[in-house]
């Protein structure tokens, strides 16, 4: 998700690239482009790098398991051919 800090750093980047006489209208085209930003970046339905971590965590931890259960499955598998 973005923050209210990453939204206002992303619209004064825009900003600045406004050419000079567009600059004069700078406060209403300010709240348009974040209101803007925020509608089309909450329908990106994005994360933050702070969950992303924590799932790749949960799913490294449950690649392990598994993999430990395919392992133990084979083993019981070799017993019971033999």
């Amino acid at each position: 998700m973005f923050d209210n800090q990453s939204i206002n750093r992303l619209s004064e980047k825009i900003n600045q690239l406004l050419p000079p006489g567009l600059r004069q209208v700078k406060s209403d085209f300010d709240a348009r482009l974040k209101t803007l930003l925020q509608q089309q970046l909450s329908a990106l339905e994005l994360v933050s790098r702070e969950e992303f971590d924590i799932q790749a965590r949960v799913l490294q931890r449950t690649r392990a398991k598994l993999e430990d259960l395919e392992q133990k499955l084979k083993n019981l598998e070799d017993k019971l051919g033999s």
